[in-house]
């Protein structure tokens, strides 16, 4: 069966780089997971996907077989009776899952990873989430499950989500927004990769946050600073953070994103768990990106 043609455009062939996993909780076929796709192989990665059939948002850790479809995927993606398991016919990479996220995250690692690229991926990406996915937030967010699910499975992953957007079929015209997003998710996917194995500890994943790109503000990925953060709030009877800064306190996601100016948070989760890491392998996290890192004023 032949399903509608999703690409932006046929890519060009590049010479392997990164094998990535790529997942989201919005579908297969809204556009963010699409530019995201695009910005990581403009770089270089070898990339599939591997997202649910439709929007699973707010779905956490929702685990299911996945079943045949009963009505289309979204925005008319594949049509009613589609098999459980399907890709774009002409962008075999593209492909469904008519599940959870997780179902999906697993389906990418488990199946998809081996036949495209010969054994499990360097590193899993979730997103980017259409909205945010803050402190508490974690608990409920897909797309937070699809990375967590990956680094249960023993692969390094990132959940990317950012405050400005909402659900955009795949074939509307490229925002700017999609555009910074991705770069960004990019650049913090690759500088993790470039410092080194093990990209992250067992269990470890990082929650990214982006606040709002506007006309005026944050209108280009050179506006933005990265600012480690923690999860949750901390209170009296919290472990100190790792100290940078000046401080052993880290800022929480919402008061980084909050913060006048272009400043995007990374925190340290534990996958089992999704709170925060300790200072330790925050510690580890500040050494692989700190060339990315900064300061809140």
């Amino acid at each position: 069966m032949r399903y509608t043609a999703l690409a932006f455009g046929l890519l060009p062939l590049i010479v392997k780089g990164t094998n990535v996993v790529l997942s989201n909780d919005d579908g297969w076929a809204e556009i963010n997971i699409r530019a995201f796709y695009n910005a990581l192989t403009s770089g270089g990665d070898s990339v599939v996907i591997s997202a649910p059939a439709e929007n699973k948002s707010g779905t956490g850790s929702s685990d299911a077989p996945a079943t045949p479809l009963t009505t289309p995927c979204e925005y008319d993606s594949c049509p009613i009776g589609s098999p459980a398991e399907g890709n774009n016919a002409s962008m075999p990479r593209f492909n469904y899952v008519n599940s959870y996220p997780v179902t999906s995250m697993r389906y990418g690692i488990q199946t998809l990873s081996p036949k495209y690229f010969g054994g499990a991926p360097d590193i899993a990406v979730a997103g980017f989430n259409v909205g945010a996915n803050l402190g508490t937030t974690v608990l409920i967010s897909g797309t937070v499950g699809a990375a967590t699910e990956a680094s249960k499975e023993g692969i390094p992953s990132i959940a990317f989500s950012g405050t400005t957007g909402s659900q955009t079929a795949w074939n509307t015209p490229v925002q700017t927004y999609q555009t910074v997003y991705a770069d960004l998710s990019t650049n913090v996917t690759q500088t993790l990769v470039g410092s080194g194995k093990p990209y992250l500890a067992t269990n470890i994943w990082l929650n990214v946050n982006f606040p709002a790109v506007s006309g005026s503000t944050c209108s280009s990925p050179a506006d933005f600073n990265f600012v480690l953060s923690r999860i949750n709030t901390a209170n009296k009877s919290t472990p100190a953070d790792v100290n940078t800064c000046g401080s052993t306190r880290l800022p929480t996601e919402t008061s980084v994103v909050d913060t006048a100016g272009c400043y995007a948070s990374i925190s340290v989760g534990v996958a089992t768990t999704k709170g925060d890491a300790t200072a330790a392998e925050q510690a580890v996290v500040l050494g692989k990106l700190k060339k990315i890192l900064s300061c809140l004023p």
